[in-house]
């Protein structure tokens, strides 16, 4: 049977619970997820040769690592030709371009320096995110905006004032917002005698940051906590509570990382609480196992709650980013997995009769809120996903493991 023929039942299944699945295409085609290019290169950027800090690891050394801009541009090529979609980059500052024998430190960046992602992007009809890259770097080694050696805090301001000026370029020339997330390791490896000095250092550099002339249409400035992390598990100067508070005072937004809080906590039930307050939202999409360790993006219950909480509340009220790196398998394929399963959320949750669902709910009718959520799960959304991949041109099902699996035999494998 046919990709159409099994496609025109299940539109007709879904007709009956009052669902449109044309109009539903159609809205996933226009939700974009912004895929990090950090998944390429694990995490190693272009501007510093040095090993991975604070915090960060990468574990695996499955072969074909991009190892130049030209390589990772042309595996992220290689993973849009198999994702359904228009969509986003993002960027960390550590990954600008220099011309041969040009060098600059972080605080000195510009956007003459990211022209080549710009080229890239534009030529793709795609939008850039950015981040500051506050480790891996000399003057990460114990603190960056938290930092209390005044040299060190104010070279990290001035990085992050440069990255805002970055972020407005991509804006201008892609014509497409740019969001500019700020995330810090600063923190301790044990109980801190004084938990608010770094955090009273740290509001002031968001305050110096912030306080430069930009383009709020252009630029929205994020702000991303952590619970802890390795060498910092008993304090981090960056925690929820702050982070909330500072970008709900000062107008940003408050990206929230699902990897980035205690195990038993959910992002997907933060999401409704966060937009009663603010306008927007940013997300990162990961999967902890046990901690913040980045695995890929499954299509799992929480990713699919984490989907539906952006549907019912309003996907243009939240910017999607993915983070994760895995070093272990294939590169392209962990990114592809990543980019598709959370797609795939996005589809299970705007196949549902949400709304339908939310009045049983108000009339108290709870047995069936339950059973319908139970009786959907087994809808058959993965005939219109696969119809949906068709009409866009990108491999169905698992056509795209053959397409993986030949770029690496031809491209990845002879990186050595």
């Amino acid at each position: 049977m046919s990709v159409q023929t099994r496609y025109e039942e299940a539109k007709a299944m879904y007709a009956k619970i009052g669902v449109d699945t044309d109009a539903v295409l159609g809205q996933l085609k226009n939700i974009p997820i912004s895929m990090h290019c950090w998944q390429g290169d694990d995490v190693r950027g272009f501007d510093n040769p040095g090993d991975l800090t604070g915090g960060i690891q990468t574990t695996g050394n499955y072969p074909g690592r991009a190892r130049t801009p030209e390589e990772l541009m042309a595996d992220m090529d290689k993973v849009f030709s198999m994702v359904p979609g228009k969509h986003k980059i993002n960027l960390h500052a550590s990954y600008a371009i220099f011309e041969e024998g040009e060098a600059v430190d972080r605080d000195k960046l510009e956007p003459k320096h990211f022209a080549k992602w710009v080229e890239y992007a534009k030529a793709r009809g795609l939008g850039i995110d950015f981040n500051p890259t506050c480790f891996s770097h000399p003057l990460s080694a114990d603190a960056t905006l938290s930092s209390e050696n005044e040299e060190i805090r104010q070279f990290w301001i001035r990085h992050c004032q440069a990255c805002i000026r970055i972020s407005e370029y991509f804006a201008t020339e892609l014509g497409i917002p740019c969001v500019m997330n700020i995330w810090v390791p600063d923190g301790y490896k044990d109980i801190p005698a004084d938990r608010m000095a770094p955090r009273a250092r740290l509001k002031d550099s968001l305050d110096q940051i912030i306080g430069i002339d930009y383009d709020k249409s252009k630029v929205y400035i994020a702000v991303e906590s952590k619970v802890f992390g390795i060498g910092f598990e008993s304090y981090t100067v960056g925690s929820h509570e702050f982070y909330m508070n500072y970008a709900a005072r000062n107008g940003l937004l408050c990206l929230l990382d699902n990897g980035h809080y205690h195990p038993t906590e959910v992002v997907s039930d933060k999401i409704s609480s966060m937009l009663c307050f603010y306008d927007k939202l940013a997300l990162h999409v990961t999967r902890g196992v046990r901690w913040d360790s980045d695995h890929v993006v499954r299509y799992d219950d929480e990713t699919r709650e984490i989907a539906k909480e952006i549907v019912v509340n309003g996907a243009d009220r939240v910017f999607i980013a993915l983070d994760f790196f895995d070093a272990s398998i294939n590169r392209i394929a962990a990114w592809v997995l990543g980019m598709r399963n959370m797609q795939k959320a996005l589809l299970s949750a705007l196949l549902v009769p949400n709304e339908k669902l939310a009045q049983l709910q108000q009339e108290r009718r709870l047995t069936e809120v339950f059973a319908l959520q139970e009786e959907y799960k087994l809808y058959p959304v993965g005939d219109v996903w696969n119809y949906f991949c068709e009409q866009n041109g990108v491999p169905v099902q698992e056509e795209w493991i053959d397409e993986m699996l030949k770029y690496e035999s031809e491209v990845l494998s002879k990186r050595v």
